[in-house]
Formats: C-alpha cells, structure tokens, sequence
C-alpha cells in the first residue's frame, strides 16, 4: 500500500512541477513592461557612490537580450509575469524623475522601491496615484524636493510608506490638507515614516486604526498632543522626537495600550510624569530626554518590566530616584542625567545585572562613590560627570571588566588614581578632569590597546617618567592644567594622536627634538602623527625656536602656543597646513617681521601674535589674503608704518552677509574628531575687550575683532574699515595715528567696542557714530579731538573717561561747556611735520611744568653767571658751549617769522 502511495505522490509532484513551468514559459515579461523599465533606466547616470554600506548599479544588469524577470531589482508575478515589485534601493542613480515617467506604466507594481539614490531636483509625480496595486512606497533618501501630492491619499492598498528624508536636507514638505488624508484615509496603512518631512501642522485626529508603525521625527509638528494617537489599538511604535512646537502633557495612558517603543525627546511635553505611564507593561523603549517634564518620577515606573531603553535626561525632575526601578531586570540603557534629583545615588542600581549604560551626570547628587555600581559586570558606560562626589576612589574594581567608557569629571574627587582604572581591558575613553585628584600617574605600567581619550587635566597629578606607558590607540590626550614638569615621554610611539592639550603646566626647556623634528636622527611624532589635528602648549615655559609645523603632515587646524618664551621667527612650513584655522603665538619673544605669507590659508580663522617682538610694515608687495579671518591681534607689538586700505579689504570673513546671519549662535570646534562625543577640547584665546583682558572659552563664530594696538602705525585711519559691518571690536589704540575720526565707522553697525585713544587724531568727533546702536565701549580720549561731543544713542551713556585728554572737546559728560573756553587758546592748523611733531610733545605740557622748568633754570643760570664772573671763562665752559651752538637745529623760517610778528 504505501509503495503505491508512493509512487502516485511522485507523479503528482511532477505533474505539478512541469504544468507550472511550462505555465511560467508561457508567461515572460511583456514588452510593454520591458520597455518602460529600459526607458526609465536610461533616464539616469551612475554614481561613483552610495550613502549605502553595501551597493551596485542594480539596472547594469538590464538589456533586451534577457526576460526583465531575470532583471536585478525586478519581481514578476509568477503566474502571469507582470512586474509586481521593483527595488532599485542603493543602485546609485543620479537623475531627474518627470512627470508622466514610464514607470507609471507598471500598472501592475504591488511595491516600488527607490530610496538611498540621487533624484535632486526631482518632485513626487502626481500621477503616482495611477499605481493603484501599490502596496509598499518607499521614497526615502532620495533626494526628493517640493509639495508631497495630495494624490499620494489616493493610493488605498498601501501598506507602507516611507517618504523620510535625511536630516541635514530642506526637501519634502506636506501641507495641512495632505497629511490628515494620508493619516485618515488609507485604511489599511500600517507603517507610516515622514522623518525629517515638514509636516508643519498638529496631528490630526481619527487617524486609520490600523497604524502599527508610526515616525514623526523631526516634521515640525504643532499643536497638543493629544490621547486619541495613544488609542489606536495596534500602535506598536511612535515616534514624535525632535519637534519642538508639539506642546502638552503626555495623556493618561489607556491599559489596553499595545505601545512597545515611545520617543517624545525633544519635544515641549510638560507637566508631570502620570502614574499611568506603568500600563504600558509591555514597552520596551522609552524615551522622554530634552523634554519640560517636572514633579517625581513615579513608583510604576517599576511596572515596565520589559523595558530595555530608558531615557529621561535633561528634564526637570526633583525628588528621589524611585526604587522600584530596581525591579527592571532587563533594562540595559539608563539615562537619568541633568535632572534635579540630589541626595547620594542609591545603591539599588546594582540589581540591574544586565545595565551596559549608566548615565547620572548633573543630578546634583553628592557623597562618596557609589561602590555597589562596581558590581554591574556587563557595564560598557559610566557617567557620573557634573555633580558633588567627593572622597577618593574605590580602591578595587576589577569585575568591570566590559567597561569601555568612564566619565566622573567635573565633582570633588580626591586622592590617587587607583591603579584599576588603566588595567581595564576594554577601556577605550577615560575623563576625570577637573577633580582634586593627585599624586603620579601612573602607579604601574600601563597597556592599554582600545585607549583612544584620556582626559586627566585639571588635576595635581605628575607624570612619572619611570614607569612604561604604552597607549598605541590613543587619540586624544588631554593633561592640561596639572602639575606636568616634562613633556609626556610616552608620545614617542603614538602615531594616531588627534589632539594634544598640555596647556598650563610647568614644562621648561625646549620641546624635545623627537616630537619636534629639530633632529635629524630619526623619525619625529609631528611627522608621524598624520592626524594631530590641535596642539595646544599655551602658558608653560618652552624656549627655543618653533618646530616646523606641518613639515610632512598638513592635519593641524589648532596651534596655541600662547605664553611661552620660543624665539625666532614664524617657520615657513606653516604654509603646508592648509586646513589651518588658529594659530596663536602670542606672549613669547618672536623676532620676525609680519608673516604676510600666511594669508594664502584659506581656512584661518583666527591669528593671534601680539605681546612678542614683531616689527616692520603689514603691507607687502604679495597679495594680502586672509579671506576668512575673523580674529586678528597684532597687539603689543614693533609694528610701523600706514594701514593700507588693501589690507582690510581682504577681510571677507568680517563682513555680514544674509547666509551667514541665521540668528543663531554656533561655537567655534575642530571637525577632525567629530565622533568622540566624549572631547571636551574647545577652542580658547584671551582678548582684551573693553579694556579688560578676558579669556574666551568658547568663540562664537560670529565674535569678529581688530586689535592693533600699541604698535607704531601711523598716517590715517583707512576708510575700508567700513565694509567690515560684522565687526565686533576695533581696538587701535597707543598708536602714532592722525587725521580725521573717519564718518564711515558709522556702518560698522555691530560693532560694540571701539578704542581710538592715545593717538594723535584731529577734528571733530562725527555725529554720525551715534548711529551704532550695539556701541557699548568708547575710548576717544588722549588725542587732539576738538568741538562739542555728539549726543543720542549710546553716545548719552560713555562717561568721561571716554574723552579725557582731549582739551578742546566740550558738552556733556565733560564739566567744560562749549563756548566757554580760553579765547588765547586757539588750535592752529599743523603745516610741517616738524610742526606737527612738536606740537604733539608740547601738548602734555601744562603751566605748572612750565613754572617749575623756569624756576630751575634761573636757579642753575644764576650759579653759572656767579662761576664766570668770579673765574672769569673757564676754558671747560668755553668748549663745551662752542661743541654744542654749532650743532643746534635751527627753526624754519616761517616759524620764526611768526615768533617776530
């Protein structure tokens, strides 16, 4: 019996196989089909790239020789060969999608595929809507631009749709009417993904029930939030991040909820956390960080038993961490940081066996270090960053053995570094900066492989030279502010260092010839490093010449070598670091003339080298560059001659433009490390700003400033300081200036300090610099000015510091009205240079040093005349008077014609 059941199944199963082959030869792709998709493919061109991991030109394969069923990318209907389905997902096309294009042909298509290509500037077809089969749309990453078609609603077989679109791109927006029908109107939608879409309207309500799937994120939503999103019987997962405008509290959350994943970060969701957030018993992510939550965390938290991902970071909860959260056993992701919880961390975290993140940073928690988090074997990440925690630390963690990231920067810290903190295998990123941490570092040898950030500054910590370091990984090292006596010796073998900060320590003597390259004997780090991206050895006492920077590597972007004693001049090889941004050798002893040669770096931002020994004229016969310089201090400096007006002319970094005027304001940071969110390094520099000499921690890029002080300049102020309109402080003090206060400086509508004084400038102070409205520091005085000073504006709050030494200004502030003055004390108009440099040194004098020059000189005439008449010519006295009249410089003319008269 089963012999012949046997062989009649055999038969069967052949019967079948060759009815359906010779049904599927039967049915090839119809030419129709075929040609519309030959036609679309030639609509495009290849990319050399994809922002895909893994890609291929997948309509290389496509020609009329094959069956387009046979096509990469093509699915056809078995049955009757239709095209139902074409993915061309990361085929790297680049083109232009028109209206009425022949894929609207495949009238068949159940899904269409395109996303990750480059359709810019391509819009979504209306006819779209003529692909009445479709069920799965995905559009995203393409590039694609303009109004989403309301036709899109049309499409009621859709299952899926995915139109997102990258981040960083302005591309699709969805008016009002369009986004509540495709909300309300496919039925049968399950997956809906708009991120980065401009929705710019509040979610509608009466939304299709059969919603599993919904992203939100980054659309621009308005409005409240409202319950009837959180109703929707199978909502699996929504999320509504980074939408700023969506205000409201979170509703109370319904029991029969099927949320597994909520993400509101980011958001204006306020009020206090409700009680029924513990119904959502079977959510697995929960993410509420960025958001105006307040009041306590509640106890049925400790309800969402599943939840693997909890973030409430930087919100305003108060109050004691509940303990009930102790009972999520399964949780691996905590972020509780930036909140306002205080008191000492509770020791229930250490029931969390299976926690790889921990973030309590900035909770205001004080105490000792939490011991019991030591116990936590499967974490990666500990930051405990930003609050009180004082004593020393552990003295033994060694269960930590998956540990890869520790942040405790930022407390109160004390004691030694524990000899486990650099014996942990997996350790690849250490800050304990700004503590009170001491001692030397290390206490043993040190390997470490995966070591890539190691920030210790801030701290009394010593480097002992005597024991090995060996960090062949290590990408950032931050010692600034210790107690450091030698160069850090353990450098010599790391080729991937990125950014070295060893400011404010004690170094002397020179940088060593292994880093430096001064020797020729081997190879040197500068030359190694390839990717050393910011050197900053500012306020040691390193002596002898710069290094040549940038000699065979052109990575640098930061060099800050402020406060030192190197000598000689600016090395040349500065001219191979073309993504050069700041360079700051201010306050050491450099002999060179202006290195106008640095001009020709396109990305310089800021050059800072006042306070050395720097001499000679700025201008040059080369091309003077400098197109994007927006800090320029030349202060404290030998420098002479004019300012040329070409000179600032170049400054096209300093003028406002509409581009660059966002209204928002963004600091100044190295882009090689992006990546390491964990580098706290930022670029720094000490300006003097109203008279006061201020460190900047941070530069806005919209901090543009001149600062040509002390220094011999002489001849005018240049009229193209004008065109400069984003300048923020013009400080040409202690110079040799003359002339006019130029009327221009009215255009410089941003700027906020202006100091002219202690130079020899004439004439009246224009009114029109009461046009600066943001003018909040003035300093005219010790110059020549005369007339009444302008009133209005700003120019009613400058006090009279701000014209002091000017004798011939009157009006408010200063006590001398106008009209009121000596009539003998007239200003007479400087004809020579002689003149006017007399004139310049006789203004100081006052009668009281007059009558006290007098006083003296009839003294000593008096005993002189009483030595002749008594030795009658002595024969010293003689020769002495006839070495010297001979040698007198004579007056001009002029000037004693008009002594005469």
């Amino acid at each position: 019996m089963w012999p012949l059941f046997f062989i009649y199944s055999l038969f069967c199963c052949v019967f079948l196989s060759l009815s359906f082959s010779s049904s599927f030869d039967h049915h090839l792709c119809s030419p129709s089909e075929a040609s519309a998709l030959l036609q679309f493919k030639h609509s495009f061109n290849i990319l050399d790239f994809s922002p895909c991991d893994t890609s291929f030109p997948k309509t290389v394969s496509w020609n009329e020789s094959n069956d387009c069923c046979t096509w990469d990318g093509v699915t056809c209907d078995m049955l009757n060969g239709h095209v139902i389905g074409l993915d061309l997902s990361c085929s790297q096309l680049n083109g232009t999608i028109y209206p009425n294009s022949s894929l609207i042909q495949l009238h068949h298509l159940q899904t269409l595929n395109l996303a990750k290509n480059y359709f810019y500037p391509s819009t979504i077809p209306n006819d779209v809507s003529r692909l009445r089969n479709l069920k799965h749309l995905n559009l995203s990453d393409a590039y694609f631009q303009g109004e989403i078609p309301t036709e899109i609603s049309y499409l009621s077989n859709l299952v899926s749709l995915d139109l997102s679109v990258p981040s960083y791109v302005n591309g699709l927006q969805f008016d009002q009417r369009a986004f509540k029908a495709v909300l309300q109107n496919l039925t049968n939608l399950e997956v809906l993904s708009l991120f980065g879409v401009n929705v710019s309207s509040p979610i509608p309500v009466n939304l299709s029930s059969s919603l599993r799937y919904v992203d939100l994120k980054v659309t621009n939503l308005e409005g409240v939030l409202t319950e009837s999103v959180f109703l929707l019987p199978k909502l699996e997962t929504l999320y509504l991040s980074n939408n700023y405008l969506l205000k409201g509290v979170l509703p109370k959350i319904h029991p029969s909820s099927t949320l597994l994943e909520l993400d509101i970060s980011y958001t204006g969701i306020s009020g206090e956390l409700p009680d029924s957030i513990g119904t959502l018993s079977s959510l697995t992510r929960l993410y509420l960080y960025g958001c105006q939550f307040s009041g306590r965390i509640p106890d049925s938290i400790g309800n969402l038993t599943q939840i693997r991902y909890l973030n409430f970071g930087n919100n305003h909860f108060t109050g004691n961490i509940p303990s009930t959260i102790s009972k999520l056993k399964h949780l691996a992701v905590l972020a509780l940081s930036s909140n306002s919880f205080g008191g000492e961390i509770p020791n229930f975290f250490s029931n969390l066996q299976e926690l790889r993140y921990l973030s309590l940073s900035n909770c205001s928690f004080i105490g000792p270090f939490p011991s019991p988090l030591l116990s936590l074997t499967q974490l990666e990440t500990l930051d405990l960053s930003s609050n009180s925690l004082s004593g020393p630390l552990p003295r033994n963690a060694s269960m930590l053995q998956k540990l890869a990231e520790l942040d405790l920067s930022y407390n109160s810290l004390n004691g030694t570094i524990p000899s486990w903190v650099f014996s942990l295998p997996l350790l690849s990123s250490v800050s304990l900066h700004h503590n009170r941490l001491s001692g030397s570092f290390p206490q043993s040898p040190v390997n470490l492989t995966n070591l890539s950030t190691l920030d210790l500054s801030s701290n009394n910590i010593t480097l002992d030279a005597g024991i090995q370091i060996t960090l062949p990984s290590l990408v950032v090292l931050q010692l600034s502010s210790c107690e450091l006596r030698d160069f850090p010796h353990f450098l010599r073998n790391v080729k991937t260092l990125m950014v070295l900060d060893i400011s404010n320590n004690k170094i002397r003597g020179q940088i060593p010839n292994w880093f430096s390259g001064m020797s020729d004997s081997a190879p040197h780090c500068l030359g190694s490093m390839v990717g050393l991206s910011v050197l900053d050895l500012r306020r040691n006492s390193f002596t002898g010449s710069l290094p040549p920077f940038c000699a065979q590597s052109n990575s640098l972007r930061t060099i800050v070598l402020n406060g030192n004693h190197f000598e000689g001049t600016v090395p040349m090889s500065l001219l191979k670091c073309d993504g050069l941004e700041v360079l700051d050798v201010g306050n050491n002893v450099i002999n060179d003339t202006f290195p106008a040669w640095l001009g020709t770096l396109q990305e310089l931002q800021v050059l800072i080298l006042k306070s050395n020994k720097f001499h000679g004229p700025i201008s040059t016969r080369l091309k003077f560059g400098f197109p994007v310089l927006r800090i320029f201090d030349l202060s404290h400096n030998e420098f002479g001659g004019s300012l040329p007006a070409e000179v600032f002319e170049n400054f096209k970094g300093m003028i406002k433009t509409d581009e660059r005027d966002k209204g928002e304001i963004e600091y100044m940071q190295p882009q090689s490390y992006i990546g390491f969110s964990n580098v706290m390094y930022e670029v720094s520099v000490r300006l003097v700003i109203k008279s006061q000499e201020i460190q900047l921690e941070k530069i806005t890029t919209i901090m543009t400033t001149i600062d040509l002080s002390s220094n011999h300049f002489e001849g005018v102020i240049p009229k193209t300081l004008k065109d400069l309109n984003s300048l923020w402080l013009l400080n040409l003090s202690h110079n040799n200036l003359k002339g006019d206060v130029p009327m221009e400086l009215e255009k410089l509508n941003m700027l906020e300090a202006l100091d002219l004084s202690w130079n020899r400038l004439t004439g009246k102070i224009p009114q029109q610099l009461t046009r600066m409205n943001f003018l909040s520091f003035l300093n005219l005085s010790q110059n020549l000015l005369v007339g009444r000073i302008p009133q209005g504006s700003q120019f009613n709050t400058f006090e009279n510091d701000s014209y002091g030494g000017n004798l011939d200004l009157c009006g408010p502030p200063l006590s001398k009205k106008c009209g009121t003055s000596d009539p003998s004390h007239v200003p007479q108009p400087l004809e020579e240079e002689e003149e006017d440099d007399e004139s310049y040194f006789f203004s100081g004098f006052t009668w009281e040093s007059v009558v006290i020059g007098y006083s003296f000189g009839l003294v000593v005439g008096t005993v002189l005349w009483s030595l002749m008449f008594k030795y009658r010519k002595p024969k010293w006295f003689v020769e002495f008077f006839d070495g010297i009249f001979p040698k007198k410089m004579r007056r001009p003319k002029k000037r004693a014609q008009r002594r005469r008269t």
